[in-house]
């Protein structure tokens, strides 16, 4: 298999070039076609002077322009930089400043806001921004830092694509983490890293040409990324929805008989939650990936009842795979815990501590080293030092158990342990027991400061819609089945939990809700 993108899309669309690569509501292109339209854009940026390097944003929906952007930067050794539409100027400035982005490939318009007009505000702003380049149906006016995404492709048509340089080392995508606990990070992937962790996933799940991929999942993720990619290298019809929307996912499933379907917890929770799901016709359905956040065992039973899906883990930095359920794995490894590690992936478990190694069974951070792992944070030395042990693992921040067999089960992030008077405690471990009550639509426990125990531990819920609950249940329920020191000093009631782009709870945003409610009463 090829792991340069360029190469292996060139290789793809030889060998199924009339196979539709990627479908829409309005369009259909072929392997072939995806492949000439990128090598266009390819030559029209190079005249626009893109060279080797040269940071590339695409903020788009789940459009097939963003996969014709993706194919396109590949061929000329530019660096692919996902921005998500609904971010606001501040958060946009930020990131394309940080970025050093060069050009733009911007929707005409946001799902919140005049999307276009945020990237020219910020003009001024950004030395290194010189080009925008717009995709919609409007007519607009262009000059010589604005142009139209569909005349810069008969543009390109007109001249030779250009023939790739490089290898798969090179740096492919600049990827900013979801920044749910900080300010987020440019993650710096090469081609390898992302190729080596699709084929992975093509390989687990099966993948074959006459699969149809669902990508409801925001390309602008790295999950977004990587469901294109496996899709490519299994030679399967990338179908695209471009928002997240339960009732027309479950129609798009329906009409394009989707044999895979990805996503977040979030999303399968919100499909089966909608009103029209059991009566839905879903046989079509065959796998996908779970991932993107923790997944319940109850969840992942409910979901394996119309979707055989297989839970993953992984992050930004891991491109993103790092392990992966099996079909052929036992019952109970694949229900409670996220698999074993892909193929040339080693992981150990350190003590958090002293940063010595731990035995089997003993939680710690989970370290992690292979084909799959980023090269560094973008312009952030320091960090990306700080991220590796001498031997090359990179610390994933996530505290987690490896069995004897190797499997692995995630207890949470490092960052998100709770100490509570001497004692530490996983929010993960309170979250599963307590989505089990009959009341709870979702949780999310965070820790908040305290003068005399270091932190309390409050329980968000968001209880089932109609349900009659209090909090004192809540406790007595999480005291049943858990030791006194993690049961919830403080249950809090919430409509819904503010989320990320990519659909992860902001823990951070949460706990100061709370916090700020303490301090006023």
């Amino acid at each position: 298999m090829a792991n340069h993108l360029a190469e292996l899309l060139a290789m793809q669309a030889t060998q199924y070039g009339e196979r539709d690569c990627v479908v829409t509501a309005q369009r259909r292109l072929t392997y072939a076609q995806v492949e000439k339209d990128a090598g266009a854009l390819a030559a029209a940026l190079r005249d626009l002077g893109v060279e080797p390097g040269d940071r590339l944003a695409v903020a788009l929906p789940n459009r097939p322009e963003w996969v014709v952007t993706l194919f396109a930067a590949a061929r000329l050794g530019a660096v692919i930089v996902p921005v998500n539409t609904a971010l606001g100027l501040h958060e946009l400035k930020y990131l394309l400043r940080h970025a050093e982005v060069r050009i733009a490939v911007v929707a005409q318009t946001g799902e919140e806001t005049e999307h276009l007009e945020l990237f020219e505000e910020l003009f001024a702003d950004l030395p290194d921004l010189r080009t925008l380049v717009t995709v919609g149906p409007d007519e607009m006016w262009y000059d010589d830092r604005l142009y139209q995404f569909d005349d810069l492709l008969g543009r390109g048509r007109r001249r030779d694509a250009p023939r790739h340089t490089g290898d798969a080392t090179d740096p492919a995508a600049l990827v900013y983490t979801s920044g749910t606990m900080g300010k987020p990070k440019g993650v710096v992937l090469t081609h390898a890293n992302l190729a080596v962790a699709a084929a992975a996933a093509a390989d687990i799940l099966r993948l074959v040409p006459a699969d149809r991929v669902l990508a409801a999942v925001p390309l602008f993720t790295i999950f977004g990324v990587h469901v294109v990619l496996s899709a490519l290298i299994g030679g399967a019809t990338i179908v695209l929805q471009e928002r997240f929307e339960p009732a027309r996912v479950l129609d798009v499933v329906e009409r394009e008989r989707i044999t895979v379907l990805h996503g977040v917890p979030t999303m399968f929770q919100l499909l089966m939650r909608d009103e029209t799901f059991p009566r839905r016709d879903l046989s079509s359905v065959r796998t996908g990936i779970v991932a993107g956040s923790p997944v319940s065992p109850d969840l992942i039973h409910r979901i394996r009842q119309w979707n055989d899906a297989e839970v993953a883990y992984g992050l930004t930095e891991t491109g993103p795979t790092i392990t992966m359920t099996r079909r052929d794995d036992a019952p109970e490894a694949r229900a409670q815990t996220v698999g074993r590690p892909i193929a040339g992936v080693e992981v150990k478990v350190l003590d958090v501590t002293s940063g010595e190694l731990h035995g089997p069974e003993a939680v710690g951070e989970l370290a992690v080293r292979g084909p799959n792992v980023m090269t560094g944070y973008h312009r952030m030395p320091k960090e990306t030092e700080r991220s590796f042990t001498a031997d090359g693992f990179f610390l994933t921040g996530d505290l987690a158990v490896v069995d004897e067999a190797g499997y692995i089960a995630i207890v949470g992030r490092r960052k998100e342990m709770i100490i509570r008077g001497g004692f530490n405690i996983f929010p993960r471990e309170l979250e599963d027991i307590l989505r089990t009550h009959p009341a709870v639509d979702d949780v999310c426990a965070v820790g908040v400061p305290n003068d005399i125990l270091g932190e309390l531990v409050c329980a968000c819920v968001v209880p089932v819609e109609g349900a009659m609950i209090t909090g004192e249940e809540l406790k007595n329920f999480a005291r049943d089945h858990m030791a006194d020191y993690k049961i919830p000093d403080l249950v809090r009631f919430f409509d819904a939990f503010p989320l990320t782009g990519s659909g992860k709870v902001k823990r951070k945003e949460l706990a100061q809700v709370v916090g700020v409610e303490l301090s006023t009463t």
